[in-house]
């Protein structure tokens, strides 16, 4: 119950930071891509702040004996680049941008 609990408050805390930051609005998305047009860089800001929010966030968890909801810490091992993970990355960006 607690690791179901944990996983909703994180998904909830993620979307609100989605809506906060203007990344559900498909307009500021466009923008944002459409690099050789009218290029809004803001969603690069964001995403460069989670990305020091991630890392610190990271080593602070590596640091500690045990997770808070969970028995262990699982951390995958890395992997090779392969095949299968590059059709689902297309199929995923196709997705989101038809989306």
């Amino acid at each position: 119950m607690k690791a179901a609990l944990g996983a909703y408050l994180t998904g909830l805390i993620f979307s609100v930071g989605l809506a906060i930051s203007g990344m559900t609005q498909p307009k500021k998305v466009l923008a944002f891509l459409d690099v050789l047009g009218n290029w809004d860089p803001s969603l690069m800001f964001v995403m460069v702040g989670a990305i020091g929010v991630y890392s610190i966030a990271y080593r602070l968890v590596l640091k500690k004996e045990k997770p808070i909801l969970e028995d262990k810490l699982q951390i995958p091992e890395p992997k090779k680049v392969d095949k299968p993970l590059v059709i689902g990355a297309i199929l995923f960006g196709i997705g989101w941008g038809l989306g």
